[in-house]
């Protein structure tokens, strides 16, 4: 049984890359979620009007990883304190955001992320965003594995 998780942390280029290649993750795909326009495009979003944030989805395999794992990986890698920006890129379609599909990833989210919070590691408040899965617009092809297609680095991750 496969199981979906979707997370925003900035350039969803550099997010999908470091889960594409995470043990137990089966498949991953770049898009946007959280906004009110419906079938955004890449360069709509960019415009900063639709409330859509860059995503990836990610279809796990639960008898090889947990969802706490991908938690875990979520936080790692970007700047979770940082409102609606990543490193360079500037935007509320970069914000750091959770969309969960149960009530038990909810609990897990906010449990990674009280746990987070806690910790010390962060002076700033964080500041990522946990909300209901709602619609996922997946991004134009040439977005999808876009380093794994053309080389290069992880953007900000």
């Amino acid at each position: 049984m496969e199981t979906r998780a979707m997370f925003g942390a900035g350039c969803f280029w550099g997010v999908e890359e470091v889960f594409r290649v995470f043990p137990g993750v089966v498949k991953t795909r770049v898009g946007f979620s959280g906004g009110t326009v419906k079938d955004p495009s890449y360069a709509k979003v960019c415009e900063g009007n639709t409330g859509h944030a860059e995503v990836v989805e990610i279809i796990y395999d639960p008898g090889q990883t947990t969802y706490e794992k991908l938690l875990d990986r979520f936080f790692e890698i970007h700047d979770p304190t940082q409102v609606n920006r990543q490193g360079p890129d500037v935007g509320d379609q970069y914000r750091s955001v959770i969309f969960y599909y149960t009530a038990e990833q909810k609990e897990s989210a906010e449990k990674s992320k009280d746990t987070l919070a806690a910790s010390g590691k962060w002076h700033n408040p964080i500041a990522t965003e946990i909300a209901p899965a709602g619609e996922f617009y997946e991004a134009e092809e040439y977005h999808q594995h876009y380093f794994l297609k053309n080389g290069g680095g992880t953007c900000h991750v």
